[in-house]
C-alpha cells in the first residue's frame, strides 16, 4: 500500500461554473432507475507498485458483483506519486484533491493508494465488501433524480447535458459529469513499476464540476474536444450527485458506446 500523508486543500474542488450550449444530437438519452447506483471510485497511480492488483479488480468489477448490480466505476489517478520517478499519464490534481476531500469527510487522516470509496464511503476490504456495499447501496431508494444525455456535435466534439433534481432542495447537493475510458495499455520504464505494462479500464479523461442544484435542480450543457487518441468506442459519459457535506453519492448513473467507433 502506498501512503500519502492527509493535507486539507482549502477551496477544495472549485466549480467549474460556465455551461455552453450543446449542439449535437442525442446518441444516448438515459434516466436513472428506481434504485440507487453505486459510485465505485478507485484512487490509483502507474507509480505506485501497490496498485495494479487494484487496477486489475476493477476491470473485473463486473465479475464479482451479483448479476443484477447496479454500479458504476471510476478510476482516477493521482499525480502525488511523480516524484518516485514515472509521472502517471494519466493523472490530474483535482483528483488528488477530490481524494484527500473523501478522506476529510469520512473523518479519516490518511491519503494512500490504493483507495476505494463506494457510495462515498471508504472501502477497507475490498473483496467481499465491494459486492456488500453496492448490494446494500442498491437496495436504497434513490435521493436524485439524473437525465443523461450524450452525443456527438457537428465538430466531432463530445456534446453533453446532464440534468439533476433531488425530492428536497439542498445547499450542499451537486452534480458531476465525467468521461472515462478503457482499454487503457502504459508501458512503464521507471520508478516502482518499471518494466511493466499496465492495463486500465474507467479512466478519468474530462472532468467536469461541482455544479451545485438550485432549488434542487441543476442541468449543465458542456462540448468536450475529444484527443486524437483516445479511442471513442472505449469512451463512457458519467453524471452523479453527491452531497458535499457528507460525501453521500445520492445517485450516479452512465452511458456507454455514445461518442462514436
Amino acid at each position: 500500500m502506498c501512503w500519502h500523508r492527509f493535507v486539507v486543500i482549502r477551496g477544495l474542488l472549485a466549480a467549474f461554473a460556465t455551461t455552453v450550449p450543446a449542439t449535437a444530437y442525442s446518441a444516448c438519452d438515459s434516466r436513472s432507475g428506481p434504485q440507487t447506483a453505486a459510485l465505485v471510485e478507485l484512487y490509483t497511480s502507474e507509480g505506485c507498485s501497490s496498485c495494479p492488483p487494484a487496477d486489475r479488480q476493477l476491470s473485473r468489477l463486473r465479475q464479482v458483483l451479483d448479476p443484477a448490480a447496479v454500479a458504476v466505476p471510476l478510476a482516477l489517478h493521482v499525480g502525488y506519486w511523480d516524484y518516485i520517478g514515472w509521472k502517471d499519464p494519466y493523472s490530474q490534481a483535482v483528483f488528488g484533491e477530490r481524494q484527500s476531500w473523501l478522506v476529510r469527510a469520512n473523518q479519516q487522516k490518511v491519503v494512500y493508494t490504493p483507495q476505494y470509496f463506494v457510495g462515498g464511503a471508504e472501502l477497507r476490504s475490498t473483496q467481499e465488501g465491494i459486492r456488500e456495499q453496492v448490494r446494500r447501496l442498491n437496495a436504497l431508494p434513490p435521493a436524485a433524480a439524473i437525465r443523461l444525455q450524450a452525443g456527438l456535435s457537428a465538430s466531432g466534439a463530445a456534446a453533453l447535458s446532464a440534468e439533476a433534481t433531488t425530492p428536497v432542495a439542498s445547499s450542499a447537493a451537486v452534480l458531476y459529469l465525467a468521461v472515462t475510458e478503457s482499454g487503457l495499455v502504459s508501458q512503464v520504464t521507471r520508478g516502482e513499476n518499471s518494466g511493466e505494462t499496465l492495463l486500465h479500464d474507467h479512466v478519468v479523461r474530462a472532468w467536469i464540476g461541482p455544479v451545485r442544484l438550485a432549488g434542487g435542480a441543476a442541468r449543465v450543457q458542456r462540448n468536450i474536444e475529444l484527443p486524437a487518441e483516445w479511442v471513442r468506442r472505449r469512451l463512457g459519459v458519467i453524471a452523479f450527485v453527491q452531497d458535499e457535506r457528507s460525501g453521500r453519492v445520492l445517485q450516479a448513473l452512465q452511458v456507454q458506446n455514445c461518442l462514436g467507433s
